[in-house]
């Protein structure tokens, strides 16, 4: 049985609701919006002339053998905890619990002897985490451009480049929010 058990719909948005940060949604909004603004200004100012594709740009086995790989960790994870845990695990990096990871490891600088070093080594991941949502957004819109996506990994379509650069964009993500996992400080309820 799943952690809702036999819950409606509605309950259980509110709990997703209730889970997530509003100030950390607010950010990736932000971010996905400027990106998407940021798309469509390149599509404006596209260029009428045509890139020629180049051969072998596509990087489709790379992608092919990351895609059999994440496909079998979500497996293995979809198994194990079930899907509402895995939809959590999708929305942690939004969660209330990490901004309240993140504002402990920050106050913590004076206090804990490894907080400024966790916050130090965290700075990558966290600008790819913010960053993310404004390349995605970016290539919404300047994805219609045939010059940016002729020669895209999984280009020339749009379709196919922005498959590759989404599922690009998914797993650096992942990995950004997995270090911050073990990067930052447990929450103090966590703790207790």
């Amino acid at each position: 049985m799943n952690t809702y058990g036999t819950r409606s719909v509605s309950a259980r948005s509110e709990d997703i609701q209730s889970w997530l940060s509003r100030p950390l949604l607010a950010i990736a909004a932000t971010s996905l919006t400027l990106g998407i603004v940021s798309g469509g200004v390149s599509y404006l100012n596209r260029s009428p002339e045509h890139e020629a594709h180049v051969e072998g740009t596509a990087a489709v086995l790379p992608h092919t053998l990351l895609f059999v790989l994440a496909a079998a960790l979500i497996s293995v994870v979809l198994r194990r905890r079930g899907i509402d845990s895995f939809l959590l695990l999708l929305l942690a990096p939004v969660s209330t619990s990490a901004a309240h990871r993140l504002v402990r490891t920050l106050r913590s600088i004076l206090t804990h002897p490894t907080a400024l070093l966790r916050l130090l080594l965290s700075i990558l991941p966290i600008a790819l985490l913010v960053y993310s949502p404004f390349r995605i957004g970016m290539q919404v819109l300047g994805g219609l451009d045939p010059n940016f996506t002729v020669n895209a990994w999984g280009g020339p379509t749009y379709l196919g480049a922005m498959a590759f650069h989404y599922f690009d964009g998914a797993l650096l993500m992942a990995a950004a929010a997995a270090l911050l996992n073990v990067l930052l400080l447990p929450s103090k309820q966590a703790s207790r």
